[in-house]
């Protein structure tokens, strides 16, 4: 197993349309719908030129695969740290023999397959196999 890249990083906002125009309008991020179950109403994939979709806009009602509470403000909006890794079985395997807590996630309509834990000062990562 390795780390490839951060995927993306993930805000949680009281004001989702104007989050949306910040980053649209200061950074030239392109505002997409996030793929189902999340909906127009609650989320925001915004992306770069290049297809990435680097920041996740999530309104404060929107669904959560891990969640937790969160408070929209200085670094309490931050609400995981994503990385893109390969070797899933790999990890899967690590994880069960050091008995560590966390939980996966199937997001079927793009391929993914996400393992969600909490490092040891409680960061929540979100490791996502695309294809593995």
């Amino acid at each position: 197993m390795r780390v490839e890249a951060l995927d993306h990083v993930n805000i949680i906002s009281a004001d989702l349309e104007g989050t949306v125009r910040f980053y649209a309008q200061l950074l030239d991020l392109e505002p997409r719908d996030a793929p189902p179950p999340l909906t127009h109403a609650n989320a925001r994939w915004m992306y770069d030129h290049s297809g990435r979709a680097l920041v996740h806009i999530n309104s404060l009602e929107c669904p959560r695969a891990f969640d937790r509470a969160v408070s929209p403000g200085p670094t309490g909006a931050l609400h995981h740290v994503a990385l893109r890794c390969s070797g899933y079985e790999e990890l899967r395997a690590r994880l069960a023999r050091r008995g560590l807590d966390h939980q996966v996630n199937l997001v079927s309509a793009i391929g993914l397959r996400q393992i969600f834990l909490l490092d040891p000062n409680q960061v929540l990562l979100e490791l996502n196999f695309f294809g593995d």
